[in-house]
């Protein structure tokens, strides 16, 4: 694979579950080139969101937002590839889908910032601290394939 092949989390978020968009929002993050190598469902508690969110504590919107979470299943994955988390963000959209571009999943899928789909790891950083409160490293699972080398210059 390329030479800067990094790791980000991705939750898709209770109204991307309850929309039943899960599915479209997985394929074009794989459709980019994206490689899943960590995936589960599961109804995040509220002790983890607030540590997904603590950033956000004591903001106005915070205890909505841990309610909102924790409101139904959701999906965690992890996904890698060259400047992963960079290419996820892109593929997202701006975090206001109203200013998101036409083509990213906010711009075709969301209206609003609170209802907006999807998350992604803003850094490399945070994606490292993200991934570890939602996968064990055993967890993860780096895999070839074959159409590796039509998405990757290099080595792969």
């Amino acid at each position: 694979m390329g030479r800067n092949v990094e790791r980000t989390l991705v939750l898709i978020k209770p109204d991307a579950m309850q929309r039943g968009l899960a599915g479209e929002i997985l394929a074009r993050l794989e459709r980019r080139g994206l490689r899943i190598v960590a995936m589960r469902l599961f109804q995040m508690d509220e002790a983890l969101a607030r540590r997904h969110y603590a950033e956000h504590e004591g903001k106005p919107f915070y205890d909505g937002l841990i309610s909102y979470i924790t409101a139904c299943p959701i999906i965690a994955a992890v996904l890698e590839g060259t400047d992963g988390v960079n290419t996820v963000r892109n593929t997202m959209g701006a975090t206001n889908p109203a200013a998101a571009d036409p083509g990213t999943i906010r711009g075709d899928l969301a209206m609003e910032m609170g209802r907006n789909l999807i998350h992604g790891s803003d850094s490399l950083e945070s994606a490292k601290r993200e991934t570890a409160l939602f996968f064990r490293e055993d967890e993860m699972h780096t895999y070839p394939r074959d159409v590796d080398r039509w998405v990757f210059e290099g080595d792969f």
